[in-house]
């Protein structure tokens, strides 16, 4: 029996997008209504199958995912210094987002089925690394940690001793600060003004300094949808995607804030529900990796717009403009919707 009162949510929060996304940025629109058609079409598909199905298929899933990557190194279209996008007719797609469901798929059918064992882990990293790289080079850092957040969620869902974790975790503290030389400068950039946003608020600060406004205006009930000054003056960049929190804040006040983020964490508890309930260890693997992955997304994106995080291109699950992400997104919880047959 499928979980209505998740699909329900579902819906909700995407009507509530459409609203605020026809508030903010009404120029996506007749074009967006395509992506949201795509959306309700892969999110039924998928609905159809149990997770026992579509695990069948978790190798042919792997190998689609690395050649969808490659596509934009090979055909895809520069925006802003990055090929994440490929041009399919009228729309653009992120192969990134897209492909991160499938990855799940396959990985927790891998990491569930046998023994899990050195050899198999070490294995695993291998196969794991490369639609990570792919991604990485794109360049997309904040797609790249999202899906190896979501890999470890699965990781924590298996049999796998957890003193193992301890140990990764510990590494983790040694290889981080390492990591930051291997950043490219804007990402160091957006670090520094993290810290330091007051620095430079009309340059490099600029963003986190307007996101912070554009939340503290909005107070109580909002300014009303149409009429936020930092949102329809365009003081705040992005307004539809990586700040759509801020603009809904501005709008929308703490009211329309507290809202949307019930929503949200309404779904996130909902996929508990299915952890909990799942008969199946790959189905309950696959559901922890979706579910840290949403669960870290939607702290980065509403951390970051109220200046608690560095900023990075991290959208609102369901919420922010973004086709690819609305339609990856929109799949995967489908999928999971199915772990309760399967």
């Amino acid at each position: 029996m499928k979980d209505y009162l998740l699909f329900v949510a579902i819906g909700v929060l995407v009507v509530f997008s459409f609203f605020v996304l026809r508030s903010i940025a009404p120029y996506l629109f007749p074009a967006y209504f395509l992506y949201y058609l795509l959306g309700f079409i892969v999110f039924v598909f998928f609905l159809q199958f149990d997770f026992s199905i579509i695990s069948v298929f978790s190798w042919h899933f792997y190998i689609g995912s690395i050649l969808f990557l490659l596509l934009p190194l090979l055909i895809g279209k520069i925006t802003r210094g990055t090929i994440r996008w490929i041009p399919i007719g009228s729309l653009t797609i992120q192969p990134s987002e897209i492909v991160r469901p499938f990855l799940f798929v396959f990985f927790a059918n891998y990491l569930t089925q046998g023994e899990l064992n050195w050899k198999k882990l070490f294995k695993a990293g291998l196969l794991f690394i490369l639609p990570v790289f792919l991604i990485y080079i794109q360049p997309s850092l904040g797609v790249a940690i999202l899906t190896t957040i979501g890999v470890l969620g699965i990781l924590l869902a298996t049999k796998m001793k957890k003193r193992y974790f301890l140990l990764g975790a510990l590494l983790a503290l040694v290889v981080i600060p390492l990591g930051y030389n291997l950043l490219a400068p804007y990402q160091k950039g957006r670090i520094s003004m993290f810290l330091f946003p007051g620095n430079d608020p009309y340059g490099a600060g600029y963003n986190s300094v307007q996101t912070m406004i554009a939340v503290g205006s909005g107070k109580i009930f909002g300014r009303g949808l149409g009429k936020g000054v930092e949102t329809q003056l365009a003081f705040l960049p992005e307004r539809q995607t990586d700040f759509i929190f801020a603009s809904v804040s501005e709008e929308m006040g703490l009211v329309g804030a507290l809202i949307l983020l019930l929503l949200s964490f309404f779904i996130l508890f909902r996929l508990i529900r299915l952890i909990e309930n799942s008969k199946s260890p790959a189905g309950r693997a696959y559901v922890t990796g979706l579910f840290l992955t949403l669960f870290f997304q939607i702290c980065i994106h509403v951390g970051m717009n109220v200046g608690l995080l560095p900023i990075t291109g991290v959208p609102l699950p369901l919420v922010s403009a973004g086709g690819s992400s609305l339609l990856g997104t929109l799949m995967g919880l489908s999928i999971a919707l199915g772990v309760e047959k399967g």
